[in-house]
C-alpha cells in the first residue's frame, strides 16, 4: 500500500497527484524511495501536491501497464476513494504503457518523469530560445505516445477499434504535430546560429561554466562570483536559461555561465533539444562542477553529471569539483575529506592533487581558497591563449 505524504498548505489550491514506481532487479527498494522523494520535490516546484506514494516489487516493469494488474486495481480503488488530478510514474513510460494506463484511468492525467521534467522546464523557460527548446522536446516526446483512443467513441467501429474517420483524425493530429516539430526545428536552427555568433565574439577571454546536479547551489555561487542578481530558490530546475556574466577574480577577467542543472533519468530528447544551451558547456575552457556534499546521494549525483558531460563530449575539459553546503554537515562528517584538497592553489590547475575544494557559499566557508584555485586555472588558460608566437618572416626572391 502507499505511503501518505502531507505537504505544507498554501493559499492557492495545488493539483493533487499520486506517485508510482517499481522496484526491480536493477533498482533496489531503498533507491526507489529515494527517487520518489526526488520526484515529489520535482512535482512540488510546479504546485503539484503528492498525496500518496505507491511502489511494487517486480522483476521488471510490466510491458503493458508498468505495474502488475493487482497494483493497477489498487490504484483504481484509491482514486475512487480519494480523487486526484494526476498519476505520475517515476520511469519513462513506453507508448504502449501510456495508452494502457490512460485507458485504465480516463479521467486522470498521466505523466511520467520525463513529462514532469518537461512541465517544470516549460514553467521555468523565460527566453524565446528556451521556450522553443521546451516546446520541441515536448512535441517530440508526445508524438510516439499519441493515444490510439484519442478520437471520440463515435469514430470507432463496432469492434471497438478505430473506424476510418477515427484513423483520419489520428493521422491529421500526427501530421499537425509533425509539421509543428519541423517548424520549431527551423526556428531553433536560426536562433542557434545567433548563439554561435555570440559565442564566437567571446573568443580571447577565458570561459568558465557552472555545471552540476539541479539544486546544488550553482546559482548561489553564480551570484557570489558575479555579484549579480540571479534567481535563487530551494527548488529543482530554478534555472533553465543560461546566464552569462563578465567576472573578475584577482585581477583576472573571465566569462562565467550558469546552465541548466542535470537530473537522474533526464530524457534524451531534452538533452537534444537543449543542444545549443549545452554548447555553453562543451565550449567552456573551465568547468566548475558544483555538488551538494550534504545530500545522501551526492556521489551518485556527481556520477550523473559526469555521465552527461561524457555524452555531450565535455568530459575532457579542465574541471574544479566544488563540494558545496559543507555547513549542513557535522564537523566529524567533513573531517578528513576536506584535507584531500591541494595545499597549493596552483596544484588545482595541474590536477596533481585532484581538483577538489570544500566550501559553503551560504556561510562563506573556504571561499578564499576556492577563489585562488579558480584563479590559478584561469591564469593557466590565459597563458596558453596568449602564449608567445614567433613572427611570420616573409622572404623575397633573394632570401631577404
Amino acid at each position: 500500500m502507499g505511503r501518505k505524504e502531507k505537504l505544507q498548505a498554501t493559499t492557492e489550491p495545488a493539483r493533487r497527484a499520486i506517485l508510482v514506481a517499481v522496484s526491480s532487479q536493477k533498482q533496489a527498494a531503498a533507491k526507489t524511495w529515494e527517487y520518489l522523494d526526488e520526484l515529489s520535490f520535482l512535482a512540488k516546484t510546479i504546485r503539484i501536491e503528492t498525496v500518496c506514494l505507491f511502489t511494487q516489487n517486480l522483476l521488471h516493469p510490466d510491458a503493458r501497464t508498468y505495474t502488475g494488474k493487482g497494483k493497477l486495481e489498487e490504484l483504481r480503488g484509491y482514486i475512487l476513494a480519494y480523487p486526484v488530478d494526476m498519476i505520475i510514474y517515476d520511469d519513462e513510460l513506453t507508448p504502449l504503457q501510456f495508452r494502457s494506463i490512460e485507458k485504465a484511468f480516463p479521467n486522470v492525467r498521466i505523466l511520467d518523469r520525463g513529462l514532469l521534467i518537461l512541465e517544470v522546464f516549460n514553467k521555468r523557460a523565460t527566453s524565446a530560445r528556451s521556450k522553443l527548446q521546451v516546446q520541441l522536446a515536448r512535441l517530440q516526446y508526445l508524438y510516439p505516445r499519441l493515444a490510439r483512443n484519442q478520437p471520440a467513441e463515435g469514430n470507432q467501429g463496432s469492434d471497438g477499434k478505430l473506424g476510418k474517420s477515427g484513423e483520419t483524425e489520428l493521422e491529421n493530429s500526427r501530421q499537425t504535430m509533425k509539421d509543428r516539430i519541423a517548424l520549431l526545428k527551423d526556428k531553433l536552427k536560426k536562433t542557434d546560429q545567433q548563439s554561435v555568433t555570440q559565442r564566437q565574439q567571446r573568443n580571447g577571454i577565458v570561459r568558465v561554466t557552472l555545471v552540476g546536479y539541479t539544486n546544488v547551489g550553482k546559482s548561489t555561487l553564480m551570484r557570489h562570483l558575479s555579484k549579480a542578481d540571479v534567481y535563487i530558490k530551494n527548488e529543482l530546475f530554478a534555472t533553465v536559461d543560461s546566464t552569462v556574466r563578465n567576472v573578475q577574480i584577482d585581477n583576472l577577467s573571465f566569462l562565467l555561465t550558469d546552465t541548466v542543472g542535470f537530473i537522474r533519468k533526464l530524457p534524451e530528447l531534452l538533452i537534444d533539444s537543449f543542444k545549443s544551451t549545452l554548447d555553453e558547456v562543451r565550449e567552456a575552457d573551465i568547468l566548475l562542477h558544483v555538488a551538494d556534499i550534504s545530500h545522501p546521494a551526492c556521489e551518485e549525483q556527481i556520477a550523473v553529471v559526469q555521465k552527461t558531460l561524457a555524452e555531450i563530449g565535455a568530459d575532457q575539459i579542465a574541471t574544479l569539483l566544488i563540494y558545496n553546503k559543507t555547513d549542513l554537515l557535522k564537523p566529524e562528517e567533513l573531517e578528513g575529506r576536506d584535507r584531500q584538497q591541494p595545499t597549493e592553489p596552483s596544484a588545482a590547475a595541474t590536477g596533481e592533487y585532484g581538483n577538489e575544494v570544500f566550501i559553503s557559499v551560504e556561510k562563506g566557508y573556504n571561499m578564499q581558497n576556492m577563489h585562488k584555485m579558480l584563479a590559478a586555472m584561469i591564469l593557466e588558460k590565459q597563458l596558453h591563449m596568449y602564449a608567445y608566437k614567433p613572427p611570420v618572416l616573409i622572404f623575397n626572391h633573394n632570401g631577404f
